[in-house]
């Protein structure tokens, strides 16, 4: 075996550190794990945040974020994985956008960080130490990135975007 990279040593702790933040982050909603509201719970916080249908919301974001995560951090499938988790994170930023940028301050500081994490993850590669490598990148083609990345934008400006127009027919009713 050849010396070890810095550059795959990095991505490998960058991976892993990622995609275990997000996979707590997404068990938290779907099984309630680490003292979150698991699949109930989620949807009346995706209800009262204003995502329609509450309940497709909730397991969108669990998925996102723990399947995202979970792939990142074995490096499988990484330009899906990055993208998903980078969507779910979309989503949040505009939950918290309204409280400004700090997350001290309840603002989208720290989704957009673990969302532009995993956006630069899936686009750089998982490097040598991942399953994506140990399997001759079978699920990490060229054209997945694209194809990923396309599809999660469109998607996660699909939710926003009818998120933003509900919230704004609960403000005036009469713009409807």
């Amino acid at each position: 075996m050849s010396r070890p990279d810095r550059r795959d040593l990095g991505l490998l702790a960058l991976r892993v550190g990622t995609g275990a933040v997000l996979a707590a982050h997404g068990t938290q909603k779907l099984a309630g794990w680490f003292g979150g509201g698991g699949i109930a719970g989620t949807t009346a916080a995706m209800e009262a945040m204003g995502f329609h249908p509450p309940k497709h919301s909730a397991v969108a974001a669990g998925l996102g974020e723990a399947g995202g995560g979970a792939l990142l951090a074995f490096g499988l499938a990484t330009p899906a994985a990055g993208a998903a988790a980078a969507g779910a994170m979309a989503g949040a930023v505009a939950v918290h956008a309204p409280a400004g940028f700090f997350a001290q301050g309840g603002g989208y500081e720290y989704p957009a960080f673990l969302g532009f994490t995993a956006a630069a993850i899936g686009l750089a590669g998982p490097g040598r130490y991942s399953v994506d490598h140990a399997t001759r990148h079978v699920f990490d083609r060229p054209w997945t990135v694209a194809l990923a990345f396309v599809g999660s934008a469109v998607a996660a400006a699909a939710v926003v975007g009818r998120r933003a127009r509900g919230r704004r027919d609960v403000i005036d009713p009469d713009t409807t």
